[in-house]
């Protein structure tokens, strides 16, 4: 079953045509990734699908309700999360009270002023359970600031889910990462993803990571979708191997 589906989106900032007609799908329960040179439009689709920027034409389509044009926050109470290239935390807090806070954000009642004690223990269990998840119980009461690199993104990620999302977009979860994070890392995404029934798509520049990890993969070439198959059908694919991996099939 489709969980996510965009039609002829399209984004153009004066000439440029950063996504140009994009028709994607993404299956539920599957991880999809998304992969193409630097400007290849990734990021852009991914702010387009996640309400950050507003297309210039097309549809987007999550759970086969058209959320296009809704505000980020619409989108992420209608259950879809995002994580960025650029982790953004409070960084004065706790790594605890960080995704406390992203429990309660979804809550109707957030913003009351007095609040008995009691109803605060679910988002806070909630966090808890969620830092376990992703393997920073030990960092729980350090501030958020003193995290390593790595750290910090399986912090962003904690955040990132912390809402419940059914769908999650995932932009570089491993940048900066060496090789052996990288596939903690990967391999962490992969259980919470199995053990939360969350659907992934991720933009990874990792090669290996992508056809490791990967269900199905979607290439961008120019703003456009270049070719889209299972990880073995993208490493056969002339066309892909010419322009995003550089080589001709006969060299490959």
């Amino acid at each position: 079953m489709t969980i996510l589906e965009t039609k002829g989106l399209t984004k153009q900032f004066g000439q440029l045509v950063a996504v140009d007609r994009m028709d994607f799908a993404v299956e539920r329960e599957a991880i999809s990734a998304v992969i193409g040179p630097n400007g290849a439009g990734k990021s852009t689709l991914f702010n387009l699908i996640s309400g950050l920027l507003p297309p210039t034409s097309g549809t987007v389509e999550f759970q086969g309700e058209d959320i296009t044009g809704l505000s980020p926050h619409e989108i992420t109470r209608m259950g879809v999360g995002r994580s960025f290239q650029i982790v953004d935390i409070f960084e004065g807090l706790t790594v605890r009270e960080n995704v406390r806070l992203a429990a309660q954000a979804l809550d109707d009642d957030r913003g009351a002023v007095w609040r008995r004690a009691e109803s605060l223990a679910a988002p806070r269990d909630a966090a808890d359970s969620i830092l376990a998840e992703v393997g920073l119980s030990e960092y729980a009461t350090a501030r958020a600031d003193a995290l390593s690199h790595g750290d910090r993104r399986k912090l962003d990620i904690a955040l990132t889910i912390a809402g419940d999302p059914a769908l999650v977009l995932l932009d570089e979860p491993t940048a900066g990462m060496g090789k052996e994070e990288s596939i903690e890392t990967i391999r962490m995404i992969r259980r919470l993803a199995e053990d939360r029934d969350i659907t992934l798509v991720l933009i990874e520049h990792d090669l290996e990571i992508v056809l490791g990890i990967s269900d199905v993969v979607t290439v961008m070439h120019e703003g456009a979708k270049l070719a889209r198959g299972t990880p073995a059908e993208i490493q056969e694919n002339e066309a892909v191997q010419q322009a995003y991996l550089g080589t001709r099939g006969e060299d490959a």
